[in-house]
């Protein structure tokens, strides 16, 4: 039997775990991690942290010798535009952060994808898989079928409008969960009153759309309450 895409995993709401370590991780330490615990992605973040485009590529390149894909947490939602040289880089897949409209959903797909699902630009040594798809056409067809895009929703304004978000080519919707944490004490929505009711809300109103919800529950402890509610990424940070 074929294994399945990291793709393929995420808009069948397979349960996905994945561990969120540091650009700076070396290799030793990666390979620790993953015989400590059978993670199926990583998740690496610029929104909070340096970025540095080479090491990037580096640990892209460690990563798809370990055969575990990526996700990239690109540094600010208006950096939309850029996806393109983010993914040419090496990620399998993006994560846009703080995503409040549907314009942004919008332009991440835009930019995320190429034609005739996207505008990507066609470019990029580093680009995940491309040695097996030396034909340009053929690599745009493999990445629009394989690419896996995140929007972040870390408002409760963002939660009450998430099925105008999730638009076509948005694979998943992940939380962030401090970020809201905030967005809800200065919240007088009649419902919406907890992180957890807002995870609730989000599952309950992307039922049948084959859309994932993500949630970084941190720790092994809470995983089983997140897959409970519905969540089918759920991401923690290991020690190392």
């Amino acid at each position: 039997m074929t294994q399945k895409s990291y793709k393929q995993r995420v808009t069948d709401l397979d349960i996905i775990l994945g561990a969120s370590v540091p650009l700076t991780i070396d290799r030793g330490q990666l390979e620790k991690i993953l015989e400590e615990e059978a993670y199926d992605i990583l998740v690496v973040d610029s929104q909070h942290n340096p970025l540095n485009e080479p090491r990037l590529v580096e640990f892209c390149t460690i990563a798809k010798e370990l055969g575990i894909p990526v996700n990239f947490r690109i540094k600010h939602t208006r950096h939309t535009y850029l996806i393109g040289n983010f993914v040419d880089l090496g990620p399998a897949g993006i994560e846009v952060p703080q995503v409040e409209t549907e314009a942004t959903s919008e332009e991440a797909v835009e930019n995320f994808y190429y034609l005739p699902k996207g505008k990507r630009s066609v470019g990029g040594a580093p680009r995940l898989n491309v040695e097996n798809y030396p034909d340009s056409f053929d690599y745009a067809e493999w990445w629009n079928k394989n690419g896996v895009l995140w929007m972040q929703v870390e408002s409760v304004e963002a939660v009450e409008q998430v099925y105008a978000l999730a638009k076509p080519g948005v694979d998943c919707i992940s939380f962030g969960p401090t970020d809201l944490s905030f967005s809800l004490k200065y919240s007088e929505h009649p419902r919406l009153k907890t992180v957890d009711d807002c995870v609730r809300h989000v599952v309950k109103t992307l039922e049948g759309t084959h859309k994932a919800v993500c949630f970084r529950s941190f720790s092994p402890d809470k995983r089983q309450k997140y897959i409970d509610m519905g969540v089918t990424i759920i991401i923690e940070t290991p020690n190392f």
